[in-house]
C-alpha cells in the first residue's frame, strides 16, 4: 500500500503530473483556507478532479498572461509541470505553471486576379536606381 493512497488530497500534487506537462482548462478559482490562518486561491479545471493551490510564482505567471481578475482566468488554458524548486534548505518538486503558446492561423496563399485592365507583372526588376 502507498502511504500517499491512505491520505488522498483535492489538491494536486507534482507525483500526480508523473513528469508530464499537461494543459488544462481554467473552470474557476477560489480562496480557499490551507492550514490553519493561511488561504491562497485554488484553481480548478474542467477535466481535473483536483485543484491546484496557486503559490505566488503560479499566480503571477497566471496573471501575466490573463490578467489580475481571477475572474478572467475562466476558460484559459495553462501548461502544469513539475520542476525541481528549492524551498527553504532543500531541493523539492514542484508544480510550475506556463502558459500555451498561440497557435498561428495557416496562411493562404493570396491569389492574384488579373484582368486586361490591369497591367502586366514586372518580369524583371530595373536596376538603374543608384541606391
Amino acid at each position: 500500500m502507498k502511504i500517499s493512497a491512505a491520505f488522498p488530497s483535492k489538491y494536486l500534487k507534482a507525483a500526480d503530473l508523473q513528469d508530464r506537462e499537461i494543459k488544462l482548462v481554467i473552470a474557476k478559482v477560489e480562496l480557499e483556507a490551507i492550514g490553519d490562518d493561511d488561504r491562497k486561491p485554488a484553481v480548478y479545471f474542467t477535466k481535473a478532479k483536483k485543484a491546484l493551490i496557486c503559490n505566488k510564482t503560479n499566480a503571477k505567471a497566471i496573471a501575466a498572461a490573463y490578467g489580475d481578475d481571477t475572474d478572467d482566468w475562466t476558460g484559459k488554458q495553462i501548461i502544469l509541470f513539475p520542476m525541481m524548486v528549492q524551498f527553504r534548505d532543500e531541493m523539492v518538486e514542484s508544480i510550475r505553471v506556463k502558459i500555451p503558446k498561440p497557435v498561428a492561423a495557416p496562411q493562404v496563399p493570396v491569389q492574384q486576379h488579373h484582368t486586361e485592365l490591369d497591367p502586366p507583372p514586372f518580369d524583371d526588376l530595373v536596376d538603374d536606381i543608384p541606391f
